[in-house]
């Protein structure tokens, strides 16, 4: 055991090396200069100046071209550059107006990263689509983006903000805001859910958007939901598209590509879908414990060794045929199969006051939102494993958690109900939420008890949801594939009536596991790979 722990530390040490070596070689390549300010106040050293200081030693010591002065809140140019907030880093304040209020700590590592990078070569990476939008802008536009180290989803939406500061620094100013490090400013925006995007004091985004969202939705100063290309932005030829970045479509395509099939995975939002905001995962095979953003990135990891993963486009439109045509907002594929791994999306308690107050207090990713609310009272709504595992979360986080459940028994695993019996977190039983309240954020929730018919109130922060799943089946419908009476996709093992698609993960229902969804996903493209081999369309037609 030890010799193999040795080995395994000797490798990631190595692969360490090599990654920093990477950068040494691409930092001496940019032809600019990186000079980061960081602006704090002296009398409040805190954990987020403190890992500033490290993450900028360990890049300072990879290139010169990086420089770091600290300066007090009431330094000259503070009042310059109009920095009120501790600590907050400007990153080449006299080309850009790019600045972190916080740390880039957690998720948002990367991001910083990536922004020196474009800062040192001067190049937004935007794609052209987006750099259309972005020229029509004509006024300026002041960004904030609000974030959390924890979120899995904000570090698309932060880089959006980058990439647009620095393809249009005339106009576009940004301001990566981290919760943790600044509750009242997220109080005062009501930015109580991450990401959550502002542009001149207007609320444009909710959640990631791709990057053709998010620069329509800056430059018509309101969120935008569709983007269609002007012109087609390319042709890629395959033989596989699997929509969908889960386990399922992960899964799906490491097999596809096994087979020899040429494929591509097309993924809207964060990769990992549900997995990717699972605090922890237990009973995944191979891990006693561990952080659901962790095992979607050794699944990511291994299907990038594979498969071509096209992430933050969304598809527009399928049309069967030969070849199938699927359109996404940036690019046009003719394919011979496609795969629906679309998995789904949180239930809603459809209760007045819950879309008002969504992401106001209102949140469907304890992950996500849930450093907001250390020490403030909240509900946690449920009564299954996923439930119970972010009420857990909470509690470990500081925050003063209730479960409501509108049954007398729950739904979760035994071991997990007994984890939750250790932490002592109070079940509030034949519960029922009717309605949250409260101005800009929530203040209380009507409970309506289904035994006794009694209705109270409750006062709390906010108010967490995890009652289920519904099929995200938009697609499915559009292309008239055949749903069940609960919504899900009809299929015969993994094919759908609709020749040439198929199906896998939590879309068809039955058990939403992690496991399970892998497993279809290596079913589904063993059945894709045999059926393109011999087409069961192609053979029932003959019969």
């Amino acid at each position: 055991m030890d010799d193999t722990r040795g080995v395994d530390d000797r490798q990631a040490a190595m692969s360490e090396a090599q990654f920093m070596a990477q950068l040494r070689a691409a930092f001496s390549q940019m032809p600019n200069d990186i000079p980061i300010y960081m602006f704090v106040n002296r009398e409040k050293d805190d954990i987020f100046a403190q890992t500033n200081r490290q993450i900028v030693k360990i890049f300072r010591e990879l290139t010169k071209k990086i420089t770091f002065r600290e300066y007090p809140l009431d330094h000259d140019l503070a009042r310059k550059w109009n920095v009120i907030h501790s600590p907050t880093l400007l990153i080449a304040p006299e080309r850009y107006a790019i600045r972190w209020l916080g740390a880039p700590m957690g998720e948002e590592g990367r991001i910083f990263l990536e922004t020196m990078m474009m800062v040192g070569m001067g190049q937004s990476h935007l794609n052209d689509e987006s750099k259309k939008i972005l020229k029509k802008i004509d006024s300026p536009r002041a960004v904030k983006v609000f974030v959390s180290p924890t979120c899995p989803y904000c570090p698309q939406q932060a880089l959006n903000g980058v990439q647009a500061a620095v393809e249009r620094p005339d106009v576009i100013s940004l301001e990566i805001v981290d919760i943790q490090a600044n509750p009242r400013l997220a109080d005062q925006y009501s930015a109580h859910s991450v990401p959550q995007t502002f542009a001149n004091e207007v609320l444009i985004g909710m959640g990631a958007q791709s990057q053709e969202l998010f620069c329509a939705s800056l430059k018509k100063l309101e969120a935008q939901t569709v983007f269609i290309p002007e012109v087609d932005a390319g042709l890629v030829e395959n033989d596989v598209v699997i929509v969908g970045g889960g386990p399922a479509g992960l899964t799906a395509g490491i097999y596809t590509v096994r087979s020899g099939l040429a494929t591509a995975i097309i993924e809207r939002d964060a990769l990992g879908g549900q997995v990717a905001t699972t605090p922890i995962v237990e009973n995944y095979t191979g891990f006693s414990q561990v952080g659901g953003k962790s095992l979607v990135d050794i699944m990511v990891s291994h299907a990038l060794q594979y498969v071509q993963i096209f992430q933050g486009e969304e598809v527009l439109d399928i049309t069967p045929g030969t070849p199938m045509v699927v359109q996404t907002s940036r690019r046009k594929f003719h394919t011979r199969a496609v795969l629906l791994a679309t998995g789904a999306t949180h239930k809603h308690l459809d209760v007045p006051g819950e879309s008002r107050l969504a992401g106001k207090g209102v949140s469907y990713c304890s992950t996500c939102d849930g450093p907001l609310f250390v020490g403030k009272k909240v509900i946690m709504v449920g009564g299954g494993n996923s439930a119970v595992t972010e009420a857990l979360h909470l509690h470990h986080m500081g925050i003063d958690v209730t479960l409501v459940h509108r049954r007398d028994v729950l739904r979760a695993q035994d071991v997990l109900v007994g984890h939750l019996k250790e932490a002592g977190i109070p079940i509030l039983w034949n519960i029922e939420v009717k309605e949250i309240q409260g101005d800009k954020s929530v203040e209380r929730v009507v409970l309506y008890n289904n035994r006794t018919g009694e209705t109270s109130a409750l006062d709390v922060k906010g108010v967490f949801l995890a009652i289920g799943y519904e099929p995200a089946v938009g697609l499915a419908q559009k292309i008239g594939v055949e749903l069940t009476g609960e919504g899900y996709i009809r299929h015969d093992r993994h094919r759908t009536h609709v020749p040439g698609v198929y199906s896998a993960g939590d879309v068809e229902g039955g058990y939403k596991q992690i496991v399970t969804a892998s497993g279809q996903g290596a079913e589904s493209a063993m059945a894709i790979f045999e059926d393109l081999i011999n087409p069961y369309w192609q053979t029932r037609k003959g019969a």
